[in-house]
């Protein structure tokens, strides 16, 4: 497909560098110069200097014939003027990313006629994604499939754990409800595991279950439950407007640290039901005069990526229950998650993953086959997909022991009806089903044919 990104932020070279890995035709505008120069000289990408909500500079880039547009500037009007510009000229989709909560009630009222096909707010997703880790504080990493009836959840393996040097075929006998381990993080490596596979102490394991089993699967696992009563959210940004209102209407009590005295009293205004503090709270005086010792949780979400680190290692050195660490430079995840801060949250990861299921829904060859779930796991090295099959797919109603697979893929999950199946040998799915597949990374597929073999 050729796509158009303007803006070559960290969001834009990000976008620009997976979509071109794709084998899509990817064109990058933006204002700078020494950005652009930089683009093309890095990835597989055109280049075109100036003004994205421009007519004229949409011309130059291929607009009129351009299949999506993304906007991905720090401006959410500007982001909204160069959709609609790109729209008038002919360009078939286009994506906005939109980040001021004032807009949410207008782009549902009004984004048809802006010509939006679909705005991501990473801030909102990132504020989801820590919400609902609070949730189940044992697990690493929750993602949801089957309109939220499935779960991917990342579990790490304690050293001493019962989990420690079993095989997974004998898991069940510890869990004692149908889950199915999909990937295994050992080492930085990701494998695919068959039942034979023995788990070891500092692996991490992507298990799938049905939400209704989430929290005995835990309990039986040995992992504490203990319910978030209290959060400390350290760095007032969007992401803690938007987490904290949710917290608060659930019933978690939130404070607040934060050092902009004009940015206190906005929280302060909006989330009556939240203490807001003023202060610095990458400072440990700060943090002990606050109690951070007396919270369940605490979350960093100050703007920079190594601020946060430390002040989740030093909360985790306390004893917090449960630490959750922004970060936005993805080259530094592995790095920063072998450090044993408690689970990561990148809202600029969201936001790609978000457009990449986008683009590949786009891409898929029969609308009968369609991607609805798209998310990385274990740092990108492998991903779960959900399709829903549809009447021309091949292998319906065959036993999956009798269906070929392309090596490294699994068939997690299988819904049918409203129910879902942990599959084994004997199961099948049929046209209108969705079928959850992981596939170890370096592969793009797009329909569910392209997991066969054959």
């Amino acid at each position: 497909m050729n796509i158009l990104i303007v803006g070559d932020g960290k969001v834009g070279s990000a976008l620009a560098e997976q979509l071109s890995q794709e084998d899509h035709n990817v064109t990058v505008i933006d204002s700078d110069p020494k950005v652009v120069e930089e683009s093309v000289e890095r990835l597989d990408v055109m280049a075109v200097v100036g003004n994205g909500a421009s007519m004229a500079t949409l011309r130059e880039a291929g607009a009129e014939t351009a299949d999506l547009l993304i906007a991905a500037t720090s401006q959410d009007e500007l982001n909204l003027l160069t959709c609609l510009t790109a729209k008038r000229l002919g360009c078939s989709h286009t994506i906005a990313r939109i980040r001021n909560p004032e807009y949410t009630d207008q782009l549902v009222n009004m984004g048809g006629e802006l010509g939006l096909s679909l705005t991501v707010n990473p801030e909102q997703d990132a504020a989801l994604e820590a919400y609902r880790l609070l949730q189940f504080p044992s697990v690493l990493k929750r993602e949801s499939f089957a309109k939220g009836r499935v779960e991917i959840v990342a579990v790490p393996v304690e050293p001493g754990s019962r989990l420690a040097g079993l095989p997974l075929r004998q898991l069940y006998e510890i869990a004692r409800v149908k889950v199915l381990v999909c990937a295994v993080e050992r080492g930085g490596q990701v494998h695919i595991p068959s039942g034979s596979f023995v788990l070891q102490a500092g692996d991490t394991i992507f298990v799938t279950a049905g939400v209704q089993d989430l929290a005995q699967l835990v309990r039986n696992l040995g992992f504490v439950a203990q319910k978030v009563r209290s959060l400390l959210i350290i760095g007032g940004s969007r992401i803690a407007f938007y987490l904290a209102a949710r917290c608060l209407d659930s019933g978690i009590s939130v404070k607040i640290i934060e050092r902009d005295h004009a940015r206190c009293l906005a929280l302060a205004e909006r989330l009556p039901g939240a203490t807001v503090i003023e202060a610095d709270g990458s400072r440990q005086e700060v943090l002990d005069a606050e109690g951070i010792l007396g919270f369940d949780a605490a979350i960093t979400l100050t703007g920079m990526d190594e601020e946060n680190v430390v002040l989740s290692m030093f909360a985790q050195r306390l004893g917090v229950g449960k630490i959750i660490t922004k970060i936005n430079r993805l080259e530094y995840d592995k790095m920063f998650r072998q450090m044993g801060i408690g689970s990561i949250i990148s809202p600029k990861a969201l936001r790609c993953a978000n457009i990449a299921r986008y683009v590949r829904a786009m891409s898929t060859a029969r609308g009968s086959e369609e991607l609805l779930t798209l998310h990385p796991i274990a740092e990108g090295q492998a991903e779960a997909l959900e399709f829903q099959a549809g009447p021309s797919t091949r292998h319906c109603g065959e036993p999956l022991r009798d269906i070929p697979l392309k090596d490294g893929i699994l068939i997690a999950c299988i819904t049918h009806q409203g129910r879902t199946l942990i599959p084994r040998g004997d199961a099948s799915f049929s046209p209108g089903d969705t079928v959850i597949v992981v596939t170890a990374g370096g592969r793009t597929i797009t329909a569910l044919d392209g997991i066969f073999a054959d």
